[in-house]
């Protein structure tokens, strides 16, 4: 698919000034159930803006992208559970070509903190880090819960050696960007800022250009991708034909608790 086989999906979108828990606090107060995390359903949106026109009437706007699939395959939609499942911190990593206890070495795990993880485990910023893993058909699907190490060159591209490929989609809401990142036979080959696909390097940062355009995204285009943690976990399911649902997450399961990780 090239870049004129398609417009991308822009949807617009408005600065408003609100208090970070306005909207919450005001659901509460007049009976809708609202969590005190992940998404804001669409009917409280709706009812708080009808309530306050005002808001809308004085705000900016702006344009973002919104990724969708334009050919079979993998879709952002295939993730609309993630936001309230893995967190804000997390990074999941496919590996073909090797076995699940090996993926744990060679993210860093030593022998003796390979173990089954229960839902009692979880990791904290002075460690333990807990990672799970999985097989599914060719590949072996590690969660870091909390964690990063696997999107980085030095633990990506040994998890490719001797023929391999491996994909890292990492989510960092608060001091890192987000990455989606591919290796293959040892080489880190394309390192992508999902929100902002211009932002690209690596070996061969064009890679995984074609996945791109298959979302409706333009890889030339200076955009900002509004689900982009979706359409990242959407071309790694086109790269590796493994699309993650919330039973893959579920424990117990084998993984590792790697002390002091951070």
């Amino acid at each position: 698919m090239s870049d004129a086989d398609f417009t991308p999906l822009r949807v617009t979108y408005r600065n408003l000034d609100l208090g970070r828990t306005q909207i919450r606090d005001w659901a509460a107060a007049h009976g809708y159930p609202v969590s005190d995390r992940g998404r804001i359903p669409t009917v409280i949106f709706d009812a708080f803006f009808a309530a306050h026109p005002e808001i809308l009437e004085q705000a900016s706007t702006y344009e973002m992208v919104h990724a969708t699939a334009r050919t079979p395959g993998a879709s952002p939609e295939d993730y609309e559970w993630e936001d309230n499942r893995l967190g804000g911190i997390y990074t999941v990593v496919f590996v073909r070509g090797l076995d699940e206890r090996e993926v744990l070495r060679r993210i860093g795990a030593a022998d003796e903190d390979i173990r089954i993880i229960t839902d009692e485990d979880y990791s904290q910023p002075e460690g333990p880090e807990i990672i799970t893993v999985r097989r599914i058909e060719d590949w072996t699907i590690a969660v870091e819960d909390y964690g990063w190490r696997a999107s980085h060159r030095e633990a990506l591209c040994p998890l490719s050696l001797d023929g391999g490929q491996a994909v890292a989609v990492m989510r960092h809401d608060y001091a890192a960007r987000h990455r989606l990142a591919y290796a293959e036979n040892g080489e880190y080959l394309t390192d992508i800022n999902p929100a902002f696909p211009i932002e690209r390097e690596g070996a061969d940062p064009d890679r995984l250009n074609r996945y791109l355009r298959e979302l409706g995204i333009d890889p030339a285009a200076d955009d900002r991708i509004d689900n982009a943690i979706p359409a990242a976990l959407a071309i790694a399911g086109r790269i590796t034909g493994v699309v993650i649902t919330p039973e893959v997450l579920r424990r117990p399961v084998l993984g590792a608790a790697m002390p002091g990780a951070y």
